[in-house]
């Protein structure tokens, strides 16, 4: 199928169709009953004995989440954490082996095991389209060894499994090739309890030598540039760091000078916030900035980086301000404030019926 949503031409019922159709398609016919629509179900979930897993299925679109996807998990979950027959949830982002950026970082970066492959890459880019790191970036990027939060906030810098590990953000790397295995054996646990489930992943992870030296160098110069006050100076430290015999030195100069300016500033500002802040603050916070970007009250720099990054992709976007010198403390300071409409609402977060403190991430 070339499209995720596809137009039938053919008069039909919904029982016909969905007689041929796999079971992860839904037929729906239009409003006037002149057809139907196959669509694909962009949230797979499947319930295997104890367990329940939530696959993302979007892959033309990288998994990238939709509103309707959201929807679909938030009712999932609800449903599980009611009942006591679920001992545990399966988001198949969790197993990471591919590719997790944006908001399918927020779902895998706040749940407590992140198991990563060979093939896993991370990377929180948002500041170069005119966004900002969301989805309770502010709270897990700010919770990495030293300053290495703000340096994959700022530069939008893509890491490995092995870095991920390194760092914090993974807490197991296992094979490609003993994923599956490992899944089937989640599905057989009995338990909720989260040292068993610990012990049960102890047994699929890589045994090998891997690599972490390129992290641990890498966060000494990473520390004596980004833990500096203001963009200006984090920019300026790397300039005079950068002999040109370090790649991930000029790709982050190169990214921070390609960067909204704006999104830069509400970057690190949010980082440094959330630093001091629970999982739950960061999140409503983020929600009240990022409220601004998309209504572009204080600047139209998101929109403007969609255009030239993602629609017309001519790789050149113009920010306004153009440079981070215009971009003053005032400015910052109203994307803090509520939004001026009647219809915003400050995001509620809702009551869980169980809270545990063991299903947190440990950063």
């Amino acid at each position: 199928m070339e499209e995720e949503e596809e137009e039938l031409t053919a008069a039909t019922t919904q029982h016909a169709w969905r007689r041929f159709c796999p079971a992860n398609l839904d037929v729906r016919r239009d409003g006037w009953g002149h057809g139907a629509k196959l669509l694909l179900h962009l949230v797979l979930c499947e319930e295997k004995s104890c367990a329940r897993k939530v696959t993302l299925n979007r892959p033309r679109k990288l998994n990238c989440l939709t509103f309707e996807m959201v929807s679909e998990i938030h009712v999932a979950m609800r449903t599980y954490e009611n009942d006591a027959k679920v001992n545990l949830v399966i988001v198949k982002v969790f197993l990471i082996n591919g590719i997790v950026m944006g908001g399918g970082a927020g779902l895998s970066m706040n749940g407590m095991f992140r198991i990563v492959t060979e093939n896993t890459v991370f990377a929180m880019p948002e500041v170069l389209i005119g966004h900002i790191p969301d989805v309770g970036a502010s709270y897990f990027l700010s919770r990495l060894p030293g300053y290495y939060g703000e340096y994959l906030g700022l530069t939008g810098a893509r890491i490995n499994g092995v870095e991920m590990l390194a760092c914090g953000l993974a807490t197991h790397f296992v094979l490609s090739k003993d994923l599956q295995q490992l899944e089937n054996a989640l599905c057989e646990l009995v338990s909720s309890d989260a040292l068993t489930i610990s012990k049960l992943i102890d047994k699929f992870i890589y045994s090998g030598q891997t690599n972490q030296d390129s992290f641990h160098e890498r966060l000494e110069t990473i520390n004596k540039c980004f833990y500096k006050e203001t963009v200006e100076e984090i920019l300026l430290s790397l300039e005079e760091m950068n002999s040109g015999a370090d790649k991930w030195i000029v790709e982050a100069i190169s990214s921070l000078k390609s960067a909204s300016p704006t999104s830069l500033k509400i970057g690190l500002r949010s980082i440094r916030e959330g630093r001091k802040q629970t999982l739950e603050l960061c999140i409503a916070r983020e929600y009240i900035v990022c409220s601004h970007v998309v209504r572009g009250t204080v600047t139209n720099d998101f929109f403007e980086g969609a255009r030239a990054l993602l629609f017309e992709k001519d790789k050149k976007p113009k920010w306004e301000p153009s440079q981070l010198c215009q971009v003053s403390e005032e400015m910052l300071d109203k994307f803090s404030a509520e939004p001026d409409d009647e219809d915003f609402k400050c995001l509620q977060l809702p009551a869980r019926s169980s809270p545990s403190t063991e299903a947190r991430a440990k950063l």
